[in-house]
């Protein structure tokens, strides 16, 4: 049994329904899939990833490695430049996937963005196995990975400090601002280099058709072994659940306390009740007239961008949300599937993807701020527009419970929750309940559409439980080759 349908609730249903077990997927909402969906919010034929949108994690990760989403007909496409970072007056600093092609971008700090990334990125295995905690395994380039350990730890603030232009410090606060957190906090430059590895070695793709694509192709390959997805069921209790050998949650720890009660042991209880959620954040997603315009031209054919000016406004607006503020100036990711996929809108029309970080549990709606920080760097913006559809944190968080707050990493990426998830403990996916897991992004390790969590939870669930050591073989099986179902909008 599986309770929720995130990437991380169908990677655990995908490990075991490949072991050979009957598995049933419980899911409250309407379609599966979680954060990881796409539908049509804005206007009929422009389509809009939910939450996850672009991929780096995706393509590295080794679960889906294993999965094999190209043979299951899963197209990971590639912009030109992964990430750009727009600044006033028409400049930006480009990340692109050569870190030799990036550094030349950087003037003087050249050399030292060579220094810090060029080992990373030549070793992007050893890196994940490390950060992510994919299993045990000596590293290939070890003066890569102990480069990362070395700076990894520290916030962003002091890596920045190795660059004196503000291109290369504005680009590298842009990346390290996705854990959500203040750049003068740790392990924020952990989040920059990571990311910012993973785009010169494997890019920042996004999938052909929408996000949705990934979930349906997870629901086909466990329905494929025999297992069945159910939607519109809330659970509210463990004892709402039919009889179960095991059961696998893909929810927050402030769900299982509610799922379980009392039946958890005190001191397990009051550990996850201690469990941090971050920030939040306000999502609208824009139907376009025609391509996005960019003030510099090199931004057209970026992927992702991130809008904020240099490294100390962004630093700025990330202080302000962790002091329960609102930015005038916030700091927008923003994303532009249609520049390398054009099925995401009708012919000559795009979709603009964007976001913004805001105190946990806000109501109040960025759409005008948001806007602003784009017609900043891309003057004439707001007359492209046809539609916008925006969410603030409290509605981000009723789309998906796991959400606290609007936080979309389901917990606080602080330097003790980025290493022990939920709480210090040798196994995170264990409970003190027989045979009940736990396998959302609140365990480690950690936030992304990797779906390492549930592959490790189902991994755990399939020794204890069922006496199964070997891990199970998850490329599709011959009768499971063909083409997965369009995402339904």
């Amino acid at each position: 049994m599986v309770v929720g349908s995130g990437p991380n609730g169908l990677a655990a249903a995908v490990t075991l329904t490949a072991a050979g077990l009957r598995v049933l997927v419980i899911e409250g909402a309407p379609q599966p899939g979680g954060g990881c969906r796409t539908d049509e919010r804005t206007l009929p034929g422009f389509r809009h990833d939910t939450c996850s949108a672009a991929h780096p994690l995706a393509l590295a990760s080794p679960f889906f490695r294993r999965f094999d989403l190209a043979a299951r007909g899963v197209r990971l496409l590639q912009p030109e430049i992964p990430y750009a970072h727009p600044l006033d007056g028409g400049r930006a600093a480009l990340a692109r996937r050569s870190v030799m092609a990036t550094a030349a971008g950087l003037g003087a700090d050249g050399p030292a963005y060579r220094r810090l990334f060029a080992r990373l990125a030549a070793a992007p295995d050893d890196l994940v196995a490390f950060v992510l905690g994919s299993g045990p395994r000596l590293p290939h380039r070890p003066v890569g990975l102990a480069a990362f350990l070395r700076h990894g730890l520290e916030p962003a603030s002091a890596v920045a400090g190795r660059f004196s232009g503000d291109l290369a410090r504005a680009l590298f606060a842009g990346v390290a601002a996705h854990a959500i957190r203040p750049l003068s906090s740790r392990p924020t430059a952990g989040v920059g280099l990571l990311l910012g590895s993973l785009a010169h070695a494997v890019g920042w793709p996004v999938v052909e058709g929408g996000s949705g694509r990934l979930t349906a192709a997870m629901v086909a390959a466990v329905e494929a072994g025999g297992g069945r997805v159910e939607t519109g069921r809330w659970v509210a209790s463990l004892a709402e659940l039919p009889a179960a050998r095991a059961v696998l949650l893909d929810v927050t720890p402030r769900a299982l306390v509610g799922l379980a009660g009392r039946r958890l042991p005190g001191r397990y209880r009051r550990a996850l009740e201690r469990f941090r959620y971050g920030a939040g954040v306000c999502k609208v997603d824009f139907a376009l007239a025609g391509p996005v315009p960019w003030a510099n031209p090199a931004c057209r054919r970026a992927g992702t961008l991130h809008l904020g000016g240099a490294f100390q406004e962004v630093a700025a607006a990330e202080a302000t949300v962790a002091g329960g503020g609102h930015p005038d100036r916030p700091y927008v990711l923003a994303i532009q599937a249609g520049v390398v996929d054009p099925s995401r809108a009708p012919t000559g029309r795009h979709t603009l993807w964007t976001y913004c970080h805001v105190p946990a549990g806000s109501t109040t709606d960025m759409t005008q701020r948001i806007e602003a920080q784009v017609e900043r760097f891309a003057p004439g913006f707001r007359e492209l527009v046809l539609a916008r559809a925006g969410r603030t944190a409290v509605e981000v968080e009723r789309d998906d419970p796991n959400a606290i707050g609007g936080d979309i990493a389901a917990g606080m990426q602080d330097l003790r929750q980025s290493v022990f998830r939920p709480m210090v403990r040798w196994n995170p996916h264990r409970t003190p309940l027989p045979g009940v897991y736990l396998c959302s992004a609140s365990t480690a390790p950690g936030p992304g559409v990797h779906g390492l969590c549930g592959a490790r939870a189902a991994r755990a669930a399939l020794r204890d439980v069922f006496g199964i050591r070997a891990d199970p073989d998850l490329a599709p099986q011959p009768l499971d080759r063909s083409p997965i179902p369009a995402a339904t909008p």
